[in-house]
């Protein structure tokens, strides 16, 4: 060796060394897991206390941490500093009558302390109600004056108040809620007020609040030849302001991102010859496939959104609307059904008035003229068969759609599967409440808030998805669930903000065999083999799922060959060779499924 390269030589092993030092420090100076999140509930505490709670429950499930252990003691410390945080932000949203922020932050502390929010939550949501009156809010005070009386009945002077602003609205079914409820009370109406709210409205009265909407997206080419790009359908006012609701669909290109081109929305009263003025959306809510949009009109007549009209199987209904561009059409028909599950959340009803692409967006009415649903979709190779969102659900979305922008929704993280048992967890995805929280799967949700949900059968999953759908993502919810020992914990944890497609995440991040429970609706066991070749045992198939659809049974084997995310067109597709057990476990054709990425029974 050259003496002159060793003092480099010297100088580059002692720079490894230091840099070797440095590192075995580092390592030794690492916390461990469980010291890190209890700073990071510490930090919570003063900036987000609803979190910090999170946080502390998590942790216990997390470390298994409880009664008699060393850290319970620090971890029900910082529980109660975060409650007491909590109380505070409560105490000045009320001081300053921020009434929605009061709402949210006290059933979080309703939840963490164990209390009943029934107390003061009739009270609060009807400030809100008169808050929104007093500033010329008619939609949200009309929609919060309703559910102040759906917990608690109103009082005259209040009853009177709202009956009066939906005179002035000419919102005769708004005003006949506002009659009953003050009538109820023992009171009587002026008699200009209680005649119009007793009064009925023609299907040519209705046809004055129902308008076309056109989205204009310029041209495309197709097969060397350009086309205009428009979007047609319908649109119903719900407040005489100019507030219409129409479907996501069809507004769709304004504010999705990832549209590539021109958009422009307008409105049309009355036939081919009015006018189109431009149009603006306000909010939407790609879940329930709504929207609520705003025009520089006013309208005489505005359906009502809050006397929650709910009709039978067989009912007469009419559908009204501009299918195929045909203004100011009415159908009749009656309900065919209900339960239908082709949303993310909850389910419709299925109607046999004839609807046509146009109709989208249009009022369902029953034959007393009471909104009872939003039509959103027809299935063109079978006539007949077309769906409406129910008025109940438009109800329960329009507080978070008049806010602006995407209606944030709540979840947490499950699919769940209707048995005998009550709403089964079948799959927990990965980075969700359920996940953190530890939540098993085969795990039984018995109580959401204190309520257990009692519905009649097949309405159980919409009911649990209806149950937390008002509630804004990053609220505390109390859950009890039954592991399948018989025993029965309490969960309390924050809610997420619902993907845009739920299972987007797991789909990327989780392994082919447990996306089987989500997407095919089996359960599978142990593997044989390795990689590709593996195969798997159907432990569980679950009802209703595609899996018992094509016949797959316990103890028949499945490998998963291809597992592929079309995130574009919200599918996943699957390629799968299914060995059934009572056919001496020969080798079926192989199968190739594709799957959507927004099951309907998220919760």
């Amino acid at each position: 060796m050259r003496t002159g390269k060793l003092p480099i030589l010297l100088t580059l092993l002692a720079t490894l060394a230091a840099v070797s030092c440095q590192t075995n420090a580092a390592l030794v100076a690492r916390r461990p897991a469980a010291e890190v999140r209890l700073d990071e509930i510490r930090r919570q505490i003063e900036t987000n206390p609803v979190a910090a709670i999170d946080l502390v429950h998590a942790y216990r499930w997390t470390f298994r941490v409880g009664e008699g252990y060393e850290r319970e003691g620090e971890l029900l410390a910082l529980e109660t500093a975060a409650t007491e945080a909590l109380r505070g932000l409560f105490a000045q949203a009320t001081a300053e009558r921020r009434w929605q922020d009061a709402i949210s932050l006290g059933r979080s502390l309703a939840n963490a302390e164990g209390t009943d929010p029934a107390e003061w939550e009739p009270g609060f949501t009807l400030e809100f109600a008169r808050q929104s009156l007093e500033a010329g809010d008619n939609l949200n005070a009309f929609l919060a004056a309703a559910r102040a009386h759906s917990m608690r009945p109103l009082a005259p002077a209040d009853a009177l108040a709202f009956l009066e602003r939906a005179t002035e609205g000419r919102q005769r079914g708004t005003a006949a809620f506002f009659h009953n409820a003050l009538t109820a009370a023992g009171a009587t109406a002026p008699a200009h007020l209680g005649e119009f709210a007793r009064g009925t409205d023609s299907p040519a009265d209705m046809l004055r609040g129902v308008a076309t909407v056109i989205v204009d997206r310029g041209f495309r080419t197709e097969r060397g030849r350009i086309h205009l790009d428009r979007v047609g359908g319908s649109a119903f006012f719900v407040d005489s302001s100019g507030l219409l609701i129409t479907n996501y669909h069809v507004i769709a290109s304004e504010v999705d991102p990832s549209f590539r081109g021109s958009s422009r929305m307008f409105v049309r009263m009355g036939d081919a010859t009015s006018p189109r003025v431009p149009a603006r959306v306000v909010g939407w809510d790609a879940t329930l496939d709504l929207a609520l949009i705003s025009a520089p009109l006013r309208s005489d007549f505005a359906f009502s959104v809050v006397d929650r009209a709910v009709p039978r199987v067989g009912e007469s209904i009419l559908a009204i609307g501009s299918p195929g561009g045909l203004e100011q059409t009415v159908t009749s028909g009656i309900v065919s059904a209900f339960g239908r599950r082709f949303l993310q959340i909850g389910d419709v009803m299925q109607i046999d008035a004839a609807v046509n692409p146009g109709n989208s967006g249009g009022p369902v009415v029953d034959s007393s003229g009471r909104l009872v649903g939003v039509v959103f979709a027809g299935i063109m190779q079978a006539q007949g068969l077309n769906f409406a969102i129910p008025a109940e659900r438009l109800a329960a979305a329009l507080p978070a759609m008049t806010q602006g922008g995407r209606a944030p929704r709540p979840w947490l993280g499950a699919v769940l599967s209707e048995t005998f048992a009550g709403a089964e967890i079948i799959y927990v995805a990965p980075g969700t409440p359920f996940s953190r929280h530890r939540v098993g799967e085969s795990g039984i949700v018995r109580s959401v808030n204190g309520r257990e949900i009692r519905v009649a059968p097949g309405q159980l999953i919409p009911a649990m998805q209806d149950s937390i759908f008002h509630l804004p993502p990053g609220e505390l919810v109390a859950l009890e669930i039954a592991d399948g020992d018989g025993g029965t914990t309490r969960r309390l944890m924050m809610t997420d903000a619902r993907p845009d497609l739920p299972l987007l995440h797991a789909a990327r991040s989780d392994s082919r065999e447990r996306l089987a429970a989500p997407f095919l609706g089996m359960v599978l066991g142990g593997a044989a083999g390795r990689g590709r070749a593996a195969r798997f045992q159907v432990e569980r198939v679950v009802r209703g799922f595609i899996a018992d659809e094509l016949g797959i049974s316990e103890q028949d084997t499945v490998a998963i060959r291809n597992f592929r995310v079309f995130e574009n067109e919200g599918v996943v597709l699957m390629d799968m060779n299914i060995r059934k057990r009572a056919m001496g476990f020969l080798d079926m054709p192989p199968m190739q499924i594709f799957v959507a990425l927004d099951s309907p029974d998220t919760f």
